[in-house]
């Protein structure tokens, strides 16, 4: 690459947040009802791998305890 096909920074800056402003345009944002419920779906598989986890981490405890006392 030459010097003189070099594009100067002071150019770019501009031309990047140019596309930036040109891409966040295109995206389709959720309602905040769909928001809300994605929320709340993401909550409850947390609450039950939680349990979940729980409940063989305790099964796994009394089995070791069992075998090694």
């Amino acid at each position: 690459m030459t010097d003189q096909t070099k594009i100067p920074l002071t150019k770019k800056i501009p031309e990047f947040f140019a596309q930036v402003r040109q891409e966040m345009r295109k995206v389709t944002w959720p309602t905040g009802k769909e928001t809300r419920v994605t929320t709340l779906v993401v909550f409850i598989f947390a609450i039950i791998a939680a349990a979940y986890f729980m409940v063989v981490d305790q099964v796994i405890y009394r089995i070791l305890h069992l075998i090694i006392g």
